[in-house]
Order: C-alpha cells, then sequence, then structure tokens
C-alpha cells in the first residue's frame, strides 16, 4: 500500500474497506447496531452484506443511507433543503458549517447528496471522539478524517498546518469536497459564529496569497437548524454548570450527546447552502491585515449562515418569552407556546440552585437566532 503524509489523519481509501468490514462485521455491538438499523432483516443476512462490500461508496450506500433514513423515519417530522442548485456538478467545494448536532449536521447533509446524485464530502471528526476500534472503523470508512484539538502551542500549530494541508489537497488534487464546523465544538447556546482561528487554517497552507488561499477551496456557508434543538437540555445543563468553572466533560459523554441527536425527536430540520464565499468577495479585504482578514471573512461567514436559518414558531416564542413580549406572537400559536412551555417542564428535573438562570440558558438556545437575525436586519 502507498503511504503518504497523511496516513495519520486522512480516511479509509477502498483497499481498507474489506479489513474494516470484517472487524465491524464481528464486533460486539454489530448486532445492536444492525437491528436498529435494518428492523426485521436477519442479522446472518446484515452480516454477510456488510462482509461483501469493497468500496467507501458500498459502505456509505449500504449503510449510512439506511442510518439517515432510519433516523429521518423515527425522529422528524419534516426534512427540507434549499440552494443545492447553485453547486456546480465539475467543483469540489468546502462547506463550513454551523454545529448543533456532533454526528447529524455532517451525516444528514451527506444523505442529501447521495439523494441528488452527488458525491459525498469527506468530513471532519474531532480525534476526542476517534477512538479506537468499532467508532474508528465506521468513522473512516464514510470519509471522516482526524482532526486534533488543543495541545501545546508548537504542537497546535503544526496540526493546525497539517490539517490546513490535508483539505487543501483533499479539495484541490484528490478532487473530494470537505464538511467542517465553523468552530471547534457544537454551538451549545444558539448563537452560531464563525471561529476566525478556523479561516486562518484555511490560509496556513497558502499563506503567500490570502485571496486565493480561501477562493481556491470555494467555500459554501451551511445553515442547519432544528425545530427541536439536538441535546437541547443536555445543553442548557452544561452552560449552567460552566458559568463559574471550567466545564469538564463527564465519562461517555460524548457518546450520549451522540445517541441522544440520533433518538430525540427534532420536528423540522432544514439545510440551507449559502452563497459561495468568491474571490470578489474577498478583494474587499485585500488591504487588510491577516488578522483583520481572518475577522471579516468570519463574520462573512456568520452573515450568510444566520441569514439563511430557518425560524421555527419555537424559536420565535422563546425569544418572546425571554425578553417579555409578543413581538413575534405572528408566527406561533397558543398550542405552539402550550407544547413548548410543557416541554420546558423537564427542566425541574435537575436539581439546581437557581432555576431562573438555567431557564433563561434554556430559552437562549432557542432564541438566540432570532436575535441574530434582528441583528442582521434579516427579520
Amino acid at each position: 500500500m502507498i503511504t503518504s503524509e497523511y496516513d495519520d489523519i486522512r480516511p479509509y481509501n477502498d483497499e481498507e474497506i474489506p479489513s474494516a468490514m470484517r472487524r465491524i462485521a464481528t464486533s460486539d455491538a454489530f448486532p445492536v447496531l444492525a437491528s436498529w438499523i435494518f428492523p426485521g432483516r436477519d442479522l446472518e443476512d446484515v452480516r454477510g452484506m456488510v462482509l461483501s462490500f469493497k468500496t467507501i461508496k458500498d459502505f456509505q450506500y449500504g449503510v449510512m443511507i439506511p442510518v439517515n433514513r432510519q433516523i429521518i423515519e423515527r425522529s422528524m417530522t419534516e426534512l427540507t433543503f434549499r440552494g443545492f442548485e447553485k453547486l456546480n456538478p465539475d467543483t469540489q467545494y468546502l462547506f463550513v458549517s454551523n454545529h448543533r448536532d456532533i454526528m447529524l449536521d455532517a451525516s444528514l447533509l451527506q444523505y442529501l447528496f447521495a439523494q441528488r446524485g452527488r458525491d459525498t464530502t469527506e468530513i471532519t471528526f474531532g480525534a476526542n471522539l476517534m477512538t479506537k476500534g468499532l467508532i474508528t472503523d465506521i468513522g473512516k470508512s464514510n470519509k471522516m478524517f482526524r482532526v486534533e484539538r488543543g495541545g501545546k502551542l508548537k504542537d497546535f500549530y503544526m496540526s493546525s498546518r497539517h490539517l490546513s494541508d490535508y483539505i487543501r489537497y483533499t479539495v484541490t488534487d484528490k478532487k473530494q469536497s470537505v464538511w467542517i464546523a465553523q468552530r471547534n465544538g457544537r454551538t451549545k447556546d444558539g448563537d452560531d459564529h464563525t471561529d476566525q482561528g478556523i479561516i486562518k487554517m484555511f490560509c496556513m497552507s497558502r499563506p503567500e496569497d490570502k485571496i486565493k488561499a480561501l477562493s481556491e477551496l470555494h467555500i459554501i456557508p451551511v445553515s442547519i437548524s432544528y425545530e427541536w434543538e439536538s441535546c437541547d437540555v443536555l445543553k442548557a445543563i452544561e452552560l449552567y454548570e460552566s458559568r463559574l468553572e471550567k466545564y469538564i466533560k463527564k465519562p461517555g459523554e460524548d457518546l450520549t450527546s451522540v445517541l441522544t441527536g440520533i433518538v430525540q425527536k427534532k420536528g423540522r430540520v432544514n439545510f440551507s447552502l449559502c452563497d459561495e464565499v468568491t474571490e470578489d468577495d474577498l478583494r474587499q479585504y485585500d488591504s487588510c491585515t491577516n488578522n483583520d482578514y481572518h475577522r471579516l471573512v468570519a463574520n462573512l461567514l456568520d452573515k450568510r449562515i444566520n441569514s439563511a436559518y430557518k425560524l421555527y414558531p419555537n424559536n420565535y416564542l422563546a425569544h418572546d418569552i425571554r425578553h417579555g413580549q409578543t413581538r413575534f406572537d405572528a408566527y406561533y400559536t397558543p398550542a405552539d407556546k402550550m407544547h413548548f412551555m410543557k416541554y420546558m417542564d423537564c427542566l425541574n428535573d435537575y436539581d439546581v440552585d437557581e432555576p431562573d438562570i438555567l431557564k433563561d440558558l434554556f430559552l437562549g438556545i432557542y432564541a438566540n437566532p432570532v436575535s441574530n437575525k434582528i441583528k442582521l436586519g434579516a427579520i
């Protein structure tokens, strides 16, 4: 097998799929996974199918598409999308997305691409999630590549440069699109903002020309909205606990968030592909310092993502409740409000010293997208 400088982070290639399928098919968790993805189907039949896969595409269409179908059927009332007609079938893109759910943001987008005959993208996968064994085999068979987080300053710089090189190589040489979140980790408070450090990282692989560094990647901002926010209660609890001290994740917490996101009722879900960040867009910042350039490009992505964010009744009524207003009451019904307030009652199950603060943080998860649109004059 040919080795490359990216072997430490890249997804599997087709030659590695048969071995990965054998490990997946013989794992202890396989019977549970098979029964969830293919309910009513004979276990050995599913095992035989998985063992027959020879390529990444086989695995994605044979397993991941059914996974997404199950999630959609079991936990959503509607999946809508906008902007897919803007994509050139011959162009590879860097999709920079707001991030609300660990797995589903990228996974559902791949499903939508596959349903429309477009190739799936490679996907960033946090090193904290890529533990050895089954999860890594599934992830790397699904075009996911490893992203290091944190560490000493020098190590962080080197891993960021390595990641930047790999993303540029993937889009421009490998001819594969890439999905990446706009920030490190999910948005917990509903206030989507692009980390300018992400923009800086993109530029590291072509430092001599900051305009070309980004225009060659064909950046498409992606705006994802869930009617019922993924892991909303868990996020509110984390926000509450992190007010006064650094939040430390509990053992198995990431897996809990993944599973909660999969099974939690989400209602309506929307994906909006925004306009590409073009060379003309970037030229307006040509005279800026690098730091200002990264900040202004991040702001540009924010404007497009927040403008395209699809609001649901929950968002409007949470904003009204939080601010003691009826400004947006035309966007929800008394029944909507009753349902939302009843759902919020689950917060009473948590023994906290300041329940009103917990309630306010929960409301913020739904209200902040409205506030962002107000700031943009988009509402």
